[in-house]
């Protein structure tokens, strides 16, 4: 066909959003397993709630060939998956008088930088995120969430506007099915043409 109505997709790896969410899946099990107990229903809950944002980017991503409307819907619930978390960080610096840093701490610029980095992954927190201090470790996994939250509400946005300017899948079939019948009328007038650039003639002449 003149042109393939399915485009590229998947390559969620290569998201940005997606490498922060692994990070944050990763030192949320690790932060469940070093301040709940196993049976601790708060254990199971944030440690669901990291890997619905990390997973539904994956499953976003992967629908985004033949469904926008699942892509958005799906990095929605990741979204909101992670705000959950964030509340469930919030909520454990709340209830041990611990501080959450502002904007402005220190540490929180320190932090910053670091998600500058380029191919930063959990060894570039790992010191933040396994630091003895409570206070510390939890800061620095709630930023890790509030960076990731601040990543997939710019890709929301950014697939809302593609989703406005080129629609999903019927308008891409549409333009497909389109580009295939135009590309076979111009095939069939060429094909009429004569070889030697003469006017054809009747093939009966009068006598």
């Amino acid at each position: 066909m003149a042109e393939g109505f399915i485009p590229p997709h998947g390559g969620y790896a290569h998201l940005l959003s997606y490498c922060k969410a692994e990070i944050v899946y990763d030192a949320t099990v690790y932060f469940c397993d070093r301040f709940f107990d196993r049976r601790d229903r708060t254990r199971d809950q944030m440690v669901q709630a990291a890997r619905s944002g990390k997973q539904n980017i994956i499953e976003g991503s992967q629908a985004s060939g033949t469904s926008k409307e699942t892509e958005l819907k799906l990095t929605n619930v990741a979204r909101a998956s992670l705000e959950e978390l964030l509340a469930d960080y919030r909520d454990f610096l709340r209830t041990r008088s611990l501080q959450e840093w502002p904007r402005d701490h220190p540490y929180a610029q320190r932090l910053r930088k670091l998600n500058r980095q380029p191919d930063a992954t959990y060894e570039t927190f790992r010191k933040g995120i396994e630091h003895p201090d409570p206070e510390i470790c939890t800061n620095v996994i709630a930023g890790l969430v509030k960076v990731t939250n601040y990543l997939l509400d710019r890709q929301l946005s950014r697939l809302e506007k593609d989703f406005l300017k080129d629609g999903g899948l019927r308008e891409r079939m549409t333009r497909a099915r389109l580009a295939e019948r135009d590309k076979q009328k111009k095939d069939r007038r060429k094909d009429l043409k004569p070889c030697d650039g003469t006017k054809r003639t009747s093939m009966t002449q009068t006598t």
